[in-house]
C-alpha cells in the first residue's frame, strides 16, 4: 500500500539530496518504445484532475458531513462525478490546501486555503485519491505546523504524497502509489511561490524553476527522477503546480521543460495551477496535460475564462500499454463538482479541441467527453 511504500522511500531522501550536487550524475532511464507500455499485460485506469481546493467556503459547506448526526457526506463534495471517480483504479490531484486544524497564518497571504481533516479525509478516501501533490502555492498558508500535519494525515488516510516537507531534501523525495496492479511513482514541483520553498532546515514545497535550460533544475530532477527510478515502478508521473494564472496556453519554456521530462522516462505529465484547462499533448506516446484547471473550488468565475469548468482525464492501460486519454468535462457549482451539463461539455470539448490543436493532437469525440489516442499503431 502507498503508506509502507513512502516509508521505503524515506530512505532515499538522503540520497535524494547528494545526487541533487552532482551535476548530470543521474543515470537517464532506458527510453522506451512508442507505444509505451508497462510490464506484462496490466489493464488500469488512472484518474488525474487539476486544483482540488478544499478550504474556505467549501470547507465550510462540509465541514462537520463526517458526524454521526448530518445529514451530508462528505463524498458529496464530489457531486455527480463521484460514480465515475469511484470507477477509477486510482486518482492524482494536486490538494490545494493544507488539511490541518492548527497553524498560524503566513503574514502578507490575500488568500487562506486549509481544510479540516475531519471530512477532508474521508472525502478524498471516497473520490479514491492514491496521491496528492502538495507542491503548490497554498500548502504553508497555515505555517509549517499545518504542512506536517497535512502530511501525516494523508499517509495515515493511505494517501501517497511529495512536493512538500519538512526539509529540502523532504520535499524533493518522490514516491511510489499503488494504482489497481500498477506502482506508479510520481516526482511533484512547482515554480509559485517562491517564499513558500523549502531549505535544507525549514519546512515548505519542492520549489524550481521548471527550466531545462537551468543546471540546478537539471540536477535537481534528475536526482528525484533516479530516486524514482531505482524503485522500479511501471509507470512514473511528474505533477507540476506551474506557470501564471488564468493562462490558456503554455509557455514555450513549459512545453520545453515538459518535452524533456518524457525524454528522461517520464510516462505522464500532470499540470496545474492556471485555473483553466490548457491543451494536451501527445509526445512519444506519452500524455503532456500542460494545465487541468480546477476540479473543486470556491473561486470567483472570471467572465470569459469560465474557470468553474474543466476536465478530469483518464488514461487508459490497456494491455499493458498507454492506450488512451478520455476527458471528461466537469462543472463546479455550489462548493461541489457535477457532471457538465450538454451545453456546458460542449463549451469544453471546443476549448480542449482547440487548445491541443497547436500541438497537432488527434483529438475525437466520446459521449459527452474526447478521447485522446497514444497507442496509434
Amino acid at each position: 500500500m502507498a503508506p509502507s511504500r513512502r516509508a521505503v522511500l524515506a530512505g532515499s531522501a538522503a540520497s535524494v539530496a547528494g545526487l541533487a550536487g552532482l551535476g548530470g550524475a543521474a543515470r537517464r532511464r532506458t527510453r522506451r518504445p512508442t507505444p509505451a507500455t508497462v510490464r506484462g499485460d496490466a489493464d488500469a485506469w488512472l484518474g488525474f484532475v487539476g486544483d482540488a481546493m478544499l478550504g474556505r467556503s467549501v470547507d465550510e459547506r462540509w465541514a462537520g458531513s463526517e458526524s454521526p448526526e448530518s445529514a451530508r457526506d462528505p463524498a458529496a463534495v464530489w457531486g455527480s462525478t463521484l460514480p465515475a471517480l469511484r470507477g477509477l483504479d486510482g486518482l492524482v490531484l494536486n490538494l490545494e490546501c493544507s488539511v490541518s486544524t492548527r497553524g498560524e497564518r503566513t503574514p502578507n497571504r490575500g488568500y487562506y486555503f486549509r481544510a479540516d481533516p475531519g471530512w477532508a479525509l474521508p472525502a478524498l478516501d471516497a473520490a479514491g485519491a492514491s496521491f496528492a501533490s502538495l507542491a503548490n502555492n497554498h500548502l504553508l498558508d497555515f505555517g509549517p505546523t499545518a504542512l506536517a500535519d497535512t502530511v501525516d494525515h494523508l499517509e495515515r488516510a493511505g494517501i501517497a504524497t511529495a512536493g512538500a516537507g519538512r526539509d529540502r531534501a523532504a520535499a524533493f523525495e518522490p514516491t511510489v502509489a499503488s494504482v489497481g496492479g500498477l506502482d506508479v511513482g510520481v516526482i511533484a514541483l512547482t515554480d509559485q511561490s517562491r517564499s513558500y520553498r523549502a531549505e535544507p532546515d525549514s519546512a515548505g514545497t519542492a520549489w524550481l524553476r521548471l527550466d531545462p535550460e537551468r543546471p540546478e533544475t537539471r540536477d535537481r530532477v534528475d536526482a528525484a527522477l533516479e530516486a524514482v527510478y531505482r524503485r522500479d515502478p511501471d509507470l512514473v508521473v511528474a505533477s507540476l503546480h506551474w506557470g501564471p494564472n488564468w493562462e490558456v496556453r503554455p509557455s514555450a519554456t513549459q512545453r520545453r521543460f515538459a518535452r524533456w521530462l518524457v525524454d528522461r522516462g517520464v510516462d505522464a505529465v500532470h499540470g496545474h495551477s492556471a485555473h483553466v484547462p490548457q491543451g494536451i499533448e501527445v509526445y512519444r506516446g506519452r500524455p503532456i496535460c500542460y494545465d487541468l484547471g480546477d476540479y473543486v473550488d470556491d473561486y470567483v468565475v472570471k467572465e470569459g475564462l469560465h474557470n468553474d469548468r474543466s476536465v478530469r482525464v483518464e488514461l487508459a492501460v490497456e494491455d499493458g500499454r498507454l492506450d488512451r486519454l478520455r476527458v471528461v468535462p466537469v462543472e463546479i457549482a455550489d462548493e461541489r463538482v457535477r457532471r457538465a451539463p450538454p451545453e456546458v461539455a460542449a463549451w469544453v470539448r471546443e476549448r480542449v479541441r482547440a487548445r491541443s490543436a497547436a500541438f497537432g493532437t488527434t483529438v475525437e469525440r466520446e459521449g459527452r467527453g474526447l478521447s485522446i489516442p497514444l497507442a496509434t499503431d
